[in-house]
């Protein structure tokens, strides 16, 4: 004898599919183009309340935190209009135990390994080209309280807002568009197009494809954060224990 359905009971629908996020590529233009004009505004503000424009403490605090506000404000928004309202699942920010030693390996390697071995044709061709100029303009302001603020902006920071924004908006969001590596490629070079240092463009490339690789593969940012913040951290111990 057959079994006949019963009136009232219906088998269980399947879960309907979560709507996609509306964040896109849009977003992560006006983040980018916001953070730049802000960094810009609040430089120009400090240099006339200060009445200098040499490099100090509080023009590097000023500089970044525009920046920040642009990205980590592009990033905060389009979770919250155009998508789930969580950092974690919108854009991967979670960090497991398992991302601690592939990051800490991947960030330590690129800064003592992978940056030296690329730069060795360019110190051939130009002898007198200091990679590390740069970094070492800011690590060298930090002199008694102003360490402490300059280590955490450059090792908790700008890794957390870089990876939020950089492997989290606009490498997902390029992803949706182009496929996983195209976006990688995109990110890499805008993250290093972005920290406008010519010297340094062919190695924050080059970090930026390591970083992408990372969180693309991990479906989460833990493994580039974790990757990103050893890298800084090499960066700051080598200037300070040179200096």
């Amino acid at each position: 004898m057959t079994d006949r359905p019963v009136v009232g009971d219906p088998s269980p629908s399947p879960a309907s599919a979560p709507d996609p996020p509306r964040w896109g590529l849009g977003d992560a233009t006006a983040g980018f183009l916001l953070g730049l004009f802000l960094s810009l505004l609040l430089a120009s503000l400090w240099i006339q309340a200060s009445g200098s424009d040499e490099l100090s403490v509080g023009l590097f605090a000023a500089s970044i935190a525009g920046n920040w506000i642009g990205l980590g404000g592009a990033v905060w928004v389009a979770s919250r209009r155009k998508g789930s309202g969580s950092l974690a699942a919108d854009f991967g920010l979670r960090v497991e135990k398992a991302d601690i030693g592939p990051g800490l390996l991947a960030g330590v390697l690129s800064q003592l390994v992978l940056i030296p071995v690329l730069y060795v044709p360019v110190h051939r061709l130009f002898p007198d080209v200091d990679v590390s100029q740069e970094a070492k303009k800011v690590t060298d302001l930090a002199q008694g309280g102003g360490i402490a603020l300059i280590a955490a902006c450059i090792v908790l920071g700008a890794p957390l807002i870089e990876e939020l924004f950089f492997r989290g908006l606009l490498q997902r969001s390029a992803g949706r568009r182009f496929g996983p590596r195209a976006a990688v490629a995109i990110s890499a070079v805008t993250f290093g197009l972005a920290h406008f240092q010519p010297v340094q463009l062919l190695g924050l490339i080059a970090f930026g494809v390591v970083l992408g690789v990372l969180a693309q593969r991990a479906g989460r940012l833990g493994p580039s954060l974790v990757a990103h913040m050893a890298f800084n951290a090499t960066t700051v111990a080598v200037l300070l224990a040179t200096r």
